[in-house]
């Protein structure tokens, strides 16, 4: 079965450590979160890059998830590293280490089995790569894209020229004001949507999350928990669950993004209850559906 969904970002071992816990070469990358996020709605493609010391039993995970791997490359050379320490309200983090490794000449090629997929979530890599990737589907219904305070600072024009091709953009608070300037976010809301976007996505972390178009705003509190093992990778594991959900429902109105959203704020949110995927690897689609009917009623 041909993917209805395909997934672009990096994949990653992550060195993770929290106030409570430190563990060593983690799978993780916005890829990978993504990809198993998506996993329980739909048929996923995931296209990345790993080196040659890639562990067995991650692919072997993706493809108990059911994700097709047909998109992803294997280079000579080492996988993307990447370290982290959380401070105790699991809010901040000060990145340690980043080495790009084989992800540093990655070149996306879609194959020709992906090129035709209606879903398209562009993660957080180079606009110039994620506008490579977008320049190979040749007709997607829908196309999400992500990006981050370092390609603002560093590739602007590039940035704005592929958002302009998207249908939604997702960002957090701070990168919202970032890549517009204006100090009100609603105001950057709005801002952003001129670049082109039909929807903008704003990502607050406890406070949840904002929709933003030229027609409405839709606020969704975060699911609340009673504790986080690992925030890392939730803001991939969040738009994952949507594409995943838009893809299943096939449609775009109002309610079926509304509910999409849901979904993706509640798969992150059983995510970050372990660290990298674990906590996804024992899911189901039934305790996500659960958890979803008991967070919020979409009319």
């Amino acid at each position: 079965m041909k993917p209805s969904l395909v997934i672009v970002g990096s994949i990653g071992l992550d060195t993770i450590e929290t106030p409570r816990e430190k563990r060593v070469e983690v799978l993780g990358g916005s890829v990978s979160y993504a990809c198993a996020a998506a996993s329980f709605f739909a048929k996923t493609g995931m296209v990345g890059v790993v080196g040659a010391d890639f562990p067995t039993e991650h692919r072997e995970l993706w493809e108990r998830m059911g994700i097709d791997l047909t998109g992803l490359q294997t280079e000579e050379g080492k996988t993307f590293r990447w370290s982290g320490v959380y401070e105790e309200n699991m809010d901040n983090r000060e990145t340690l280490l980043t080495e790009l490794n084989v992800l540093e000449k990655f070149s996306p090629e879609l194959p020709e089995t992906y090129r035709d997929a209606p879903y398209l979530f562009l993660g957080n890599i180079h606009p110039a790569l994620q506008l490579q990737v977008l320049e190979q589907v040749r007709s997607p219904k829908f196309v999400l894209i992500d990006t981050m305070d370092f390609w603002i600072n560093t590739a602007r024009d590039e940035l704005i020229n592929v958002v302009g091709k998207c249908d939604m953009l997702t960002l957090n608070e701070s990168e919202a004001r970032l890549f517009t300037g204006k100090k009100e976010l609603n105001e950057a809301a709005m801002e952003l949507l001129t670049m082109g976007p039909k929807f903008v996505l704003i990502k607050k972390g406890k406070k949840g999350c904002e929709l933003v178009s030229k027609e409405e705003r839709y606020i969704l509190p975060a699911y609340k928990l009673e504790s986080v093992t690992d925030p890392t990778g939730a803001g991939d594991t969040f738009a994952g669950g949507i594409m995943g959900a838009l893809a299943e429902s096939g449609k775009l109105d109002e309610k079926s993004i509304r509910r999409a959203i849901v979904y993706g704020a509640v798969t992150a949110a059983f995510g970050i209850e372990e660290f990298g995927l674990e906590r996804l690897a024992e899911l189901d689609r039934e305790q996500i559906n659960a958890r979803s009917e008991g967070f919020v009623h979409i009319d």
